[in-house]
């Protein structure tokens, strides 16, 4: 008996644990659990929070991802408590499932008569998974050729990635032991062709990472941050063969590039995404800046819809992606990869305050002060945009831009923020209160009233 009561109160909330709407008059604190100590951590702490080591006596978690696939199904979570993952956010991150749920959204478009969108499913290089895939793309590289990249499916921060130009080199690497049929521990690969053609500033090439932050696969609902940044290389770009090898050329990650003797600490090898833009407004105009902008927006949307159908939804779950995308100099934007653990940490005073603020307009978003209604969906909070719900969000057709990527993010007001989380927070709904906001909800075709700047489509 001792054993199931102690098994009980490691599988939920202790029964001296309440909802906070409940503790301190109307207005307890909000107790968050983590083990990450960079700018969550800061932002947790900037709001007045409390940190907690219990195993569920706790309101938000930012987990790693290990504690999704070994507890979150073991475990009973109270209506309110929120956790930052999904349970398989592997289909959208794990670089062979991604490929596979665009792969499929594209035949599925095509299968329903849907050519025109299904056109637009073109933002991934040509990918095959390794070894499974290896007669298909030997095929595809003896007929075309040119340079490819090989990337584990499971890695991140550049680890295990190499270019090559003959399919010598991938012979005599895939005949290494962890490639035998027999060796059920194999890490398989994705092979893609390689995007020779980057756009370059000043000669070095670039990818970006942008936010986007999900609240909900059911519907989906999702919001993109105006800001991001450009993560640049060391070496100025060349495509040459004998250049191929030259990491700190080729690959713009962060943790490589850092090592290299001439790295730049003051700017982290990094420009702000506003900062990008401008330049592209400035060199090409806004036609055309607008444009690509907008492609990587949309190119982040239907990589959402293309894995919503697989999608586990939860309400205590939300979760915050990293998309890595590149420009070629076509002004063609080209998905890279989707991060579910973005990284949080920060290299720089500037790198520092972005993520920290964006980190702030997302615990705005989740609202676990809950200031708002819990059936309100807001279209702009501090730097996030609303961009989905039932239906895609666009700008107002009298706006000059159709999408506010990489535009100025308003600046935070400490005192505004310190008096909206000093108000009462709106009581916890009793159960017909949210039986009719669940009716409601499902007569709702087309979403919440859209924005003033925006419209729904």
């Amino acid at each position: 008996m001792a054993g199931e009561e102690r098994e009980a109160r490691q599988t939920r909330c202790s029964l001296d644990y309440k909802d906070p709407s409940g503790r301190s008059k109307g207005r307890g604190e909000i107790r968050f659990k983590t083990s990450f100590r960079n700018t969550i951590y800061d932002a947790f702490q900037s709001r007045g929070w409390k940190e907690t080591s219990s195993e569920m006596d706790w309101d938000i978690h930012w987990c790693e991802r290990d504690w999704m696939f070994g507890t979150f199904d073991h475990v009973h979570l109270e209506s309110w408590q929120r956790v930052n993952h999904y349970r398989n956010d592997r289909e959208l991150c794990r670089k062979d499932l991604l490929v596979k749920n665009l792969k499929r959204q594209k035949k599925q478009l095509e299968k329903e008569k849907r050519t025109r969108e299904a056109a637009l499913y073109d933002f991934w290089p040509t990918t095959f998974v390794l070894p499974g895939d290896y007669a298909l793309f030997a095929e595809e590289f003896k007929r075309s050729g040119g340079a490819w990249i090989m990337k584990p499916i499971g890695s991140c921060q550049g680890r295990g990635i190499f270019l090559f130009t003959k399919l010598s080199q991938v012979s005599q690497w895939k005949s290494e032991h962890r490639w035998k049929p027999d060796n059920k521990d194999a890490e398989a690969y994705v092979v893609q062709r390689y995007i020779a053609n980057p756009y370059l500033v000043a000669g070095k090439k670039f990818d970006m990472r942008i936010y986007a932050l999900v609240t909900s696969f059911a519907p989906l609902t999702c919001y993109l941050y105006r800001a991001g940044f450009a993560r640049f290389t060391n070496v100025r770009y060349s495509n040459a063969t004998a250049d191929m090898n030259n990491a700190f050329m080729h690959l713009t990650n962060v943790a490589i590039q850092k090592t290299a003797g001439n790295y730049d600490k003051d700017s982290g090898q990094k420009w702000d995404l506003r900062q990008l833009k401008l330049f592209m407004l400035s060199k090409h105009g806004s036609e055309a800046t607008d444009r690509v902008f907008n492609e990587m927006q949309m190119i982040i949307l239907r990589s959402l819809l293309a894995v919503q159908p697989v999608m586990i939804n939860d309400k205590h779950c939300f979760e915050l992606y990293g998309y890595d995308i590149m420009i070629d100099d076509e002004f063609k934007p080209w998905l890279i990869e989707v991060n579910a653990s973005p990284s949080l940490s920060a290299n720089t005073p500037d790198d520092y305050e972005l993520k920290l603020q964006m980190l702030n307009s997302m615990l705005d978003v989740i609202d676990m002060d809950r200031r708002r209604d819990a059936d309100s969906v807001e279209h702009q909070l501090g730097g996030f945009d609303l961009i989905y719900h039932n239906g895609a969000m666009v700008l107002d057709p009298s706006s000059a831009y159709s999408t506010f990527l990489g535009a100025d993010c308003p600046r935070p007001d400490p005192r505004a923020a310190a008096k909206a989380r000093s108000r009462p927070r709106k009581p916890k709904p009793s159960a017909a209160d949210a039986a009719k906001a669940v009716l409601a909800a499902a007569k709702l075709k087309r979403g919440a009233k859209p924005h003033k700047y925006y419209k729904q489509t």
